[in-house]
């Protein structure tokens, strides 16, 4: 297939519905975690979910990277904007998510922070070329996917010698979280959360390959399989996970061939390589510290590293009361078991980083499916609770 409606095409689509109905087993469930958020959007958007038979269910996954950014750094990103005197430049996404009391990057902005939206590290360093008396701060976030580019710019800088540019590094990888999602306690302990095999990501696969996925693949015996993000990949590769539960495999396959091998792009490995290392351990929201799980600034780069060249206070952040997007995140909860989705919590208002990500499962629910999840959250809150015996 060359085109992008080949991979919607309607036909297609129930030929693989059918092959799905037929493998999966009536006497048995299969949970599916799609782990990032263009997945879940795919699903919705294209009614992925009701072509399925009733024991195949999604799991939604930590989603995007702005998701699971806690909320301490978000606040010390607001505080190297407020306190320092600089230009914090972010990309979009990232603007509207709340910290703590609330209080973001785009309330900052209005209340006098100079915060600029950027399309990429490019318009960041042509900010910092522009305003040479001024510090520019790049607030670098994102999977495997968006690491490349900042690499690009920390050595772009140097070369350079932009004495005024530097970047606040939040890069995390996605292997060390699926790893740590299959090793919490809600999937080994509490069973909380059942999943049977992965939806792995696929352009963060483009650039790392689909090897590193193999060794939480044996040591949990899970499939995994990397799926594009459209809707006929989405079925196709079910059907692959479907395929390996039943033969009682656990490898990591690759539906998304046309775009996706299994060493990936080395020389996008080899820059992130030389500029960016391995943290010990990082936060994420909702999965909490994981090691082996981010990247920081290199010493040989340390000159760039806004961590070192601004000093952070330590103040206590916390996330927005009742809402349940750490929950949502580890695939223990639905945006409909939040009783702030559709109440307090909508895309104008947003409560919590799921609503707000263009990749968050919220605001998936809400632009797909907001009426039956706000009725079904409305049913949960009047749910009267068991009597005790």
């Amino acid at each position: 297939m060359k085109y992008v409606d080949e991979y919607r095409n309607r036909d297609l689509a129930r030929t693989l519905a059918d092959a799905i109905r037929r493998e999966a087993r009536a006497e048995r469930s299969y949970h599916i975690m799609e782990f990032c958020g263009g997945h879940t959007h795919a699903i919705f958007r294209y009614g992925v979910q009701g072509l399925m038979p009733g024991n195949v269910k999604y799991v939604h996954g930590p989603g995007c990277p702005v998701c699971v950014l806690p909320v301490r750094r978000l606040d010390d990103a607001v505080e190297i904007a407020e306190h320092h005197d600089v230009i914090l430049c972010t990309y979009g996404d990232m603007m509207r998510v709340p910290g703590t009391k609330q209080r973001s990057l785009i309330r900052a902005k209005a209340e006098g922070a100079d915060i600029r939206m950027v399309y990429s590290t490019l318009d960041a360093l042509k900010i910092a070329r522009d305003n040479p008396e001024r510090q520019v701060v790049f607030f670098a976030i994102g999977f495997e996917t968006t690491t490349p580019p900042t690499a690009v710019a920390i050595k772009q800088a140097k070369a350079e010698g932009l004495q005024n540019f530097s970047v606040f590094c939040n890069h995390v990888l996605t292997p060390a979280a699926i790893a740590h999602i299959l090793g919490s306690p809600d999937v080994q302990e509490t069973g909380a959360v059942q999943i049977d095999g992965f939806l792995g990501p696929s352009h963060v696969s483009s650039v790392i390959g689909s090897r590193p996925y193999e060794a939480a693949a044996r040591l949990y015996r899970k499939p995994v399989v990397i799926a594009g993000f459209e809707p006929l990949d989405v079925m196709q590769s079910t059907l692959m996970v479907i395929r390996q539960i039943n033969e009682g495999r656990h490898d990591v396959e690759n539906e998304y061939t046309r775009v996706v091998t299994r060493d990936g792009n080395t020389k996008a490995q080899s820059l992130v390589n030389d500029v960016l290392e391995m943290r010990d351990s990082f936060e994420w929201r909702g999965l909490g510290s994981v090691p082996d799980s981010a990247l920081k600034i290199r010493d040989a780069y340390q000159f760039f590293d806004a961590e070192k060249r601004f000093e952070i206070s330590q103040k206590q952040s916390r996330e927005v009361k009742s809402c349940e997007c750490p929950a949502i995140l580890r695939g223990v909860k639905r945006p409909s078991d939040c009783k702030l989705f559709g109440t307090v919590c909508t895309p104008e208002n947003p409560m919590g980083a799921c609503m707000v990500s263009s990749e968050g499962a919220c605001a998936a629910y809400w632009t797909y499916a907001r009426h039956q999840t706000i009725a079904e959250a409305k049913a949960k809150r009047e749910q009267k609770p068991e009597a005790v015996a």
